[in-house]
């Protein structure tokens, strides 16, 4: 599913930097999110950067782009051939990050 931007879009410039898709421009009145580049942020985050910070609550998802987390997670590798993004993320660094959270931790990395 991709995200849109509501009439209710009060243009405070939040959403377009934090996309790591460059899905979110600007529009004639509002901020736009492009469909076809909206991953909701997977293969990049947790969550939807967009809606999650967004002052105002108008980034709900688009009922006419339903897709499935397989969908967005191609859509996301066909943008993203290198699985690797300008914010630290992708596909293979969250999963390394995971490998990594559930390490042992020794004494000296939990003292310091």
């Amino acid at each position: 599913m991709a995200l849109w931007i509501t009439d209710e879009c009060i243009n405070c410039d939040v959403c377009e930097p934090l996309c790591p898709n460059e899905a979110i421009s600007m529009g004639a009145e509002i901020y736009e999110i492009d469909a076809a580049r909206c991953t909701e942020c997977v293969g990049h985050f947790d969550e939807p950067q967009c809606a999650s910070l967004c002052p105002v609550s108008c980034i709900p998802v688009n009922p006419s782009h339903v897709e499935t987390q397989a969908q967005l997670l191609e859509k996301y590798r066909r943008l993203h051939p290198a699985g690797a993004t300008s914010h630290g993320g992708g596909a293979d660094a969250a999963a390394s990050r995971e490998a990594a959270s559930s390490a042992p931790v020794s004494s000296a990395q939990a003292a310091g």
